[in-house]
């Protein structure tokens, strides 16, 4: 029997800055995905509860020159995601490039390839709107001040219909700087409610900000302000960035963030209606709800999106991304079950967070348990592989082919600061060259880790704190290497990669 409430946050991990739609029965969600490919996660529920991965919109960044080597805070930032004229369309910015334009006929695609809707420097946070009634377009887009030196203040633009073009040159429809006490205004989703244009937007910076609401009776303002969702005495901080979403009932919901440092940006679902002189009110009378009554929506089994992975066939599931742009041989498909990666050679061995060959998915939020079982192929000296927690700074353990050809255990880490890993652990020789490794991930991301060569758990090194990046919350990794040469460096197989919860 399906619980009567349900209770935040509802996608308990790092899926960014979501935007959120209904067309017909089905809800989709994307977020962002900064550097990682593939990137555009797209998400799929019945409930607004239960969601599940069913696809990426992206399967390379662009332009691919700029992607070759990780760029971890760079890349896709705060998706907008729209369904017209029979088409999904996804806006999103690029801090370096511009605002780019994808669509595609079902959400599963196929999707078009990347189009450049406005170049520049700073552009972020891209949503369109398509106005029935009379047949015009509109985008509205934020600004990063590290690229461009503004910020707080929101641009707006006619667009063509068809979404290839702007058709001027963009007004600053909302200047965050004339709104007292408002800063860092970002984030805008456009809509068009009761004879208002509408803009969601969150102001005041992602770990303490709050959501705001804007609206005008022109597309080009002015607008007038409201702050309509704080953390007031919750634990929720910053509660704000996200989308708003009808239920075929007529009910409205509010999808949005919280930051949460190494854990990244979780999901939570807020309860949203149409309060005094035809405001939003979101969650409970302005602050973030922690239970609620699940939407009016038919019940629907338990869902999340997948962590486990057997590997079948050699490929992995949708949940993992690369660090950057793949090429082709990192992974070789085969008949059996496992995940075979080639030792990849670099001269950036001695820094995972340099190697675009990691094959991440996000770190989950509750404490938990991951386990994959591993097998060194490569005969290469200093050929290694292993499983990963990767932020600013990283911890991995696995596997490396000594000089006299063991095989041994080996437990690694860098400091934020550190230009290079060092040992956490002494080295264990693996007698058979395979082992089962163990993070377990407790209160705020401590990370201690485990090895099994055939004799039972044993621990290694000290506890690690898992650390974000600057917008990214920490990664799992599954990584193979080896250092610069001549020639083929063997491969690694991982097989039975789960996640359990504690």
């Amino acid at each position: 029997m399906t619980a009567k409430t349900y209770t935040n946050p509802v996608l308990d991990a790092d899926w960014s800055d979501p935007d959120v739609l209904r067309v017909g029965d089905d809800f989709y969600l994307t977020a962002s995905s900064f550097g990682r490919a593939p990137g555009l996660p797209l998400l799929h529920s019945r409930d607004l509860v239960n969601w599940t991965l069913v696809g990426h919109a992206l399967q390379r960044l662009e332009p691919a020159a700029e992607f070759k080597a990780p760029r971890h805070d760079c890349g896709v930032w705060a998706p907008s995601l729209r369904h017209h004229d029979d088409r999904f369309w996804i806006f999103w910015g690029d801090p370096d490039q511009g605002i780019f334009q994808i669509n595609a006929p079902e959400i599963r695609g196929p999707w078009t390839r990347p189009h450049l809707l406005k170049a520049g420097k700073g552009l972020i946070d891209a949503c369109p709107l398509w106005d029935d009634e009379t047949g015009e377009a509109y985008l509205v887009h934020a600004w990063a001040k590290s690229r461009s030196g503004v910020k707080n203040r929101l641009t707006g633009h006619r667009m063509h219909p068809d979404g290839t073009e702007l058709l001027d040159d963009g007004k600053v429809i909302v200047d965050g700087d004339r709104i007292p006490g408002w800063f860092t205004l970002e984030g805008p989703k456009l809509y068009l409610h009761d004879g208002w244009f509408w803009i969601l937007a969150p102001a005041g910076g992602v770990e303490t900000g709050w959501q705001g609401a804007l609206r005008s009776r022109e597309f080009f303002g002015p607008y007038e302000e409201k702050v309509v969702l704080e953390q007031k005495d919750t634990d929720v901080n910053g509660p704000h960035q996200g989308g708003w979403v009808r239920t075929p009932s007529g009910e409205d919901w509010f999808l949005h963030f919280q930051q949460k440092g190494a854990y990244g940006r979780v999901v939570h679902l807020q309860p949203m209606r149409w309060g005094d002189g035809g405001w939003p009110v979101l969650g409970d009378d302005g602050a973030p709800v922690a239970v609620h009554t699940r939407p009016d929506l038919p019940p629907q089994p338990p869902a999340a999106p997948a962590t486990d992975d057997d590997f079948p066939g050699g490929r992995f599931g949708r949940q993992w991304s690369w660090t950057a742009n793949p090429r082709d041989g990192w992974a070789t498909h085969h008949s059996g079950d496992g995940l075979r990666l080639t030792c990849v050679r670099s001269a950036d061995a001695h820094d995972l967070r340099r190697l675009p060959n990691v094959l991440t998915q996000r770190l989950p939020g509750k404490p938990s348990a991951v386990e994959v079982e591993l097998r060194l192929d490569s005969e290469e000296p200093g050929a290694r592989a292993g499983l990963a927690v990767l932020g600013d700074a990283f911890g991995w353990i696995g596997l490396q082919r000594d000089e006299d050809g063991t095989v041994q255990v080996v437990h690694r880490f860098a400091e934020a600061v550190a230009e290079r890993e060092r040992d956490a652990a002494h080295p264990v020789i693996a007698p058979e060259g395979r082992v089962r490794l163990r993070i377990e991930i407790g209160a705020g991301a401590r990370c201690r880790f485990f090895y099994d060569i055939g004799d039972g758990p044993r621990p290694s090194g000290p506890v690690f704190a898992a650390t974000p990046w600057r917008w990214v919350g920490a990664l799992l990794g599954l990584v193979a290497l080896a250092p610069t040469g001549q020639g083929h460096a063997g491969a690694a197989t991982f097989t039975k990669f789960r996640i359990d919860q504690l």
